[in-house]
């Protein structure tokens, strides 16, 4: 099989294609031949040496695909629910830049009918993160106010889908007026330009506060954040774009807040969590993806030639929405 090579600390145009063995599966396994894999931050801080894969899983990049079952491992612990030709999408936790990935059987959803390979493999990483954190991390209910950070991310905007769809006030916050006007598009209730504006100074001019703050950022975004959130509200970090430090807290501010500071990741969850995280999106949410109330954002598609372009996009913050690579 052909896949996308990458050396710990090498240049996005660095990446290439090279030939390896289709992997072999295990237990609870099915093989999936990719037609489409989700481009992620995470993927340029692996590249970049910074993000190592979870002992035991796939050196390569990727971390959600689409693709078709063309393998079943017999021995599943649980009864499979999937066929051999099933169009199907979901996480794995490294191999997704490769032609062929073994993926946990119960790491897969089907590909809602109305949707392209090309948009399913948009949905995993960025949808699950954002249900994560609104719904399983927290209990977030309908009416209530919530602040998502890089609004116009893959993240930001399931989440602001996921928020409005229990009828919440949604915050966001972007670096220019074409992804605020994205965010607004799907729901956004108020769009802060942090260029040019302070959501610190703007929040408390339309909101008494908020009841949960989704932050990529930190850095000096710490503080600001306590002071908009509401009594007993939480924050909570996904990321740390301003670098690993954030500013001295001030607890004074905290205590008085009640506030809650978690953080949360996915990739290195067990399979335990992970098909408990699936199970309930499906419950709750796969459905809406066939009536149109939720949708990928998908920004741009790529050929495997040129992820190289796709991983230097991201990192120069010039996206908004999903990155998709094609074989």
């Amino acid at each position: 099989m052909q896949y996308i090579k990458h050396q710990n600390g090498c240049a996005p145009e660095a990446l290439e294609i090279e030939r390896s063995k289709i992997p072999e599966l295990g237990p609870n396994q099915v093989l999936l031949k990719v037609a489409c894999f989700g481009l992620n931050r995470a993927d340029t801080l692996q590249r970049q040496g910074k993000y190592p894969a979870p002992a035991g899983e796939s050196e390569i990049l990727g971390l959600e695909v689409s693709g078709t079952i063309v393998k079943i491992h017999p021995q599943q612990t649980d009864a499979v629910h999937f066929n051999l030709d099933d169009k199907v999408f979901g996480l794995v936790a490294g191999g997704g830049y490769a032609e062929y990935v073994a993926v946990n059987t119960q790491h897969l959803m089907l590909v809602p009918t109305e949707l392209t390979m090309i948009q399913a493999a948009g949905i995993a990483e960025c949808f699950l993160t954002a249900y994560q954190v609104l719904f399983i991390e927290n209990d977030l209910q309908p009416n209530q106010h919530i602040l998502i950070h890089a609004g116009a991310s893959g993240v930001g905007l399931a989440a602001i889908q996921l928020a409005k769809r229990i009828d919440c006030l949604v915050a966001v916050t972007a670096s220019s007026q074409a992804k605020l006007d994205l965010c607004t598009k799907l729901g956004a209730d108020l769009a802060i330009n942090y260029q040019n504006q302070d959501f610190a100074v703007e929040i408390p001019k339309y909101w008494q506060g908020c009841d949960l703050v989704v932050d990529f950022v930190g850095g000096d975004y710490l503080n600001r954040n306590l002071k908009v959130l509401n009594r007993d509200g939480k924050i909570v970090y996904l990321a740390m774009l301003a670098g690993r430090y954030a500013d001295q807290l001030d607890m004074a501010l905290m205590l008085g807040k009640r506030a809650t500071i978690k953080a949360s990741t996915l990739r290195n969850r067990s399979d335990q969590y992970k098909t408990h995280l699936i199970q309930q999106f499906s419950k709750d949410c796969l459905a809406d993806f066939d009536s149109g109330q939720l949708f990928p954002n998908i920004d741009s598609e790529y050929t495997v030639n040129d992820i190289g372009k796709a991983h230097q996009r991201i990192e120069n913050n010039q996206t908004m929405g999903k990155l998709i690579g094609c074989w």
